[in-house]
């Protein structure tokens, strides 16, 4: 068994970093630039400290997530499927890299309820589009797959990760993060 991860101490300016960002960036063609003026930060040092944290897994990544919703996707569902453990990593692979898949991941099973072992969100602009996915994704798992379902979303639920408080007045004080 591996030893856990020693933890690692934010400074201050990198917790002002985490918070100022944890929201989103701002909205503006340079934005490390408007975080650096916000914080009295070089923008440069701003980029320099987001991609060590970065590198260091503190941050795990920096993206767009759309709302899929207001652009016309409205047929969600998260497919589950029962694949072949030995094969199930690679034929996951293959799923993941669809243009229609958005996350997928492998899950244990829960037996005997629940023989799930490999999850993929669809999206379509409508119930046959993404229907049409979910025969796409049955024809790479082939003879692989013995089961599946479609858990179509039926409304929006708000995702957060964790939020670190913002301390008014004062400098943050330095976290540890594991």
């Amino acid at each position: 068994m591996n030893a856990p991860t020693p933890p690692t101490v934010l400074d201050p300016i990198d917790r002002a970093i985490v918070v100022a960002t944890q929201s989103g960036l701002p909205l503006t063609s340079r934005p490390y630039h408007a975080i650096g003026r916000t914080l009295g930060v070089p923008a440069d040092e701003v980029m320099r400290r987001v991609e060590r944290m970065r590198a260091l897994g503190l941050i795990r990544r920096i993206g767009v997530v759309p709302n899929h919703y207001a652009i016309g996707y409205t047929a969600n569902g998260m497919t589950v499927w029962d694949v072949d453990d030995a094969r199930v990593d690679a034929l996951g692979d293959l799923v993941g890299a669809l243009d229609a898949v958005s996350h997928c991941y492998r899950r244990p099973r829960h037996l005997p309820d629940w023989p799930y072992n490999l999850f993929a969100m669809v999206h379509g602009r409508s119930r046959d589009e993404a229907d049409a996915k979910v025969r796409e994704i049955r024809t790479i798992l082939g003879d692989a797959c013995r089961a599946s379902e479609i858990l179509y979303s039926v409304r929006i639920l708000k995702k957060a990760g964790l939020r670190l408080a913002h301390h008014a007045g004062a400098p943050p004080a330095p976290i540890t993060a594991v």
